[in-house]
């Protein structure tokens, strides 16, 4: 038989490898739509707020403020505490306190009131990412996890537009006491699933085994357990937590004040700024989604690591770079536009560099190091909020603080890329 004659090459084609990992993703998902339902709501009802009780700038800043220092100080603490009880049941609990310091706002009756209430929700809050990364570090191998966090990640962006879009119908219907009561009690609904079907991957008997390969495909983690002291003496838990400590604030500021912005800039109000709002967070869904796309879409065509994430971060970088002129903008859809771009950016930015410790530390590690990153990005946080209230309170003006914000992502990939330019496995 010639060559000419010779039948084509049979192609098996590889066994899919099984879906049952997109579940967690997706109960992700739903968690993060609920942490943002919870924690956007003040921002919404600022202007409702600060007229009943007759907050200043500073004292509105003071609520984040609190907020921001009971998230940075707990996010370490969930970080060590996923690492030793697991996402199940760590995550299991921070949720379970963050629905019941949202549900008590409905209660407060002062500014002190206020505050605690949101201390309460940040010691919550604080075990949501922790818990998200370390569920992804279990069920996802290293190509697939900056889509998985960019995917569950999303989930922030649909709170925030459930938000502007459901709080104020339910306040004017029935006062902004029932919307906090409301909301709280069908987030709970979340809860009983989670305990129920959420298990390592070892332990789920409805994994296949295929998949559960599929999922420990990478070389297996060393055994032994590492020490906060000891991941503070490793440069590329600095390298994540100096750059959560520089893009955090920036996206605390989108979700805290731009109902405010609008309000002032173009005149919109409690009826009026959804619409704005939903656009700009459906852009940060794109963001979210496509950023984490793009750095595993490159890791499938061959790119190396360390260039995937980089490039990709490069990219969101640079787009995010025009919200600078956010404030000029003359037209309310223009300035959605920019600030929706930036956003997304932050977005895509984000769900690669919450990749980091899952690509460089051990499993065993990645919660204490999620939980540093997170302490310091909710330290920058508290500092970047003090600075908008003095900014409002004495120019009244967002100008100075967009051009912070459309500035730190390119410091922030540089600092990363300084202390960790291979991207190597982190030496623990």
């Amino acid at each position: 038989m010639t060559d000419a004659t010779m039948p084509p090459p049979i192609t098996v084609k590889a066994p899919s490898p099984g879906k049952y990992r997109w579940l967690i993703m997706w109960l992700l998902f739903a968690a993060m739509v609920i942490n943002y339902v919870d924690r956007q709501m003040i921002g919404v009802l600022k202007p409702t707020l600060s007229a009943e009780f007759g907050w200043s700038e500073t004292d509105y800043a003071d609520i984040v403020f609190w907020f921001q220092a009971s998230y940075a100080l707990f996010y370490a603490i969930w970080g060590r505490l996923m690492d030793r009880i697991g996402a199940r049941f760590g995550l299991g609990i921070a949720f379970a306190i963050w629905q019941v310091g949202h549900i008590l706002h409905g209660g407060a009756r002062d500014l002190t009131h206020f505050i605690m209430a949101r201390m309460l929700l940040g010691v919550g809050e604080a075990g949501g990412f922790p818990g998200g990364i370390k569920a992804v570090t279990e069920w996802f191998p290293k190509k697939e996890r900056a889509l998985a966090t960019g995917l569950f990640n999303a989930g922030t962006n649909i709170g925030a537009i459930v938000t502007p879009l459901l709080v104020p119908a339910l306040v004017l219907a029935f006062g902004w006491q029932m919307a906090f009561l409301v909301t709280g009690l069908l987030g709970l609904i979340w809860l009983p699933i989670w305990l129920l079907v959420y298990r390592k991957p070892r332990d789920q008997k409805r994994l296949s085994a295929t998949e559960l390969a599929y999922i420990e495909q990478d070389p297996a983690d060393p055994a032994e357990k590492v020490g906060w002291l000891k991941l503070l003496t490793v440069k590329e838990t600095w390298a994540y937590a100096l750059g959560k400590f520089l893009i955090d604030p920036i996206w605390w500021m989108f979700l805290f004040w731009l109902p405010d912005f609008l309000g002032k800039r173009y005149g919109l109000d409690l009826k009026t700024f959804g619409p704005p709002l939903v656009a700009i967070y459906l852009l940060s869904d794109v963001g979210s989604v496509g950023g984490g796309w793009l750095s595993s879409r490159l890791m499938h065509r061959g790119v190396s690591l360390n260039v995937a994430r980089k490039v990709t971060m490069l990219i969101c970088a640079l787009l995010a770079v025009p919200v600078m002129f956010a404030a000029f903008a003359s037209n309310v859809w223009i300035a959605v536009l920019i600030i929706g771009i930036a956003t997304a950016a932050h977005q895509g930015f984000s769900a690669n560099l919450y990749a980091l410790p899952g690509d460089v530390f051990p499993r065993s590690a990645v919660g204490s190091v999620v939980g540093i990153g997170g302490m310091l990005g909710g330290v920058g946080g508290m500092i970047f909020s003090k600075y908008v209230g003095q900014v409002l309170e004495k120019i009244g003006t967002y100008t100075p603080i967009f051009i912070v914000a459309g500035s730190v992502y390119l410091i922030a990939l540089l600092v990363v890329h300084l202390i960790t330019p291979k991207y190597a496995p982190a030496k623990v």
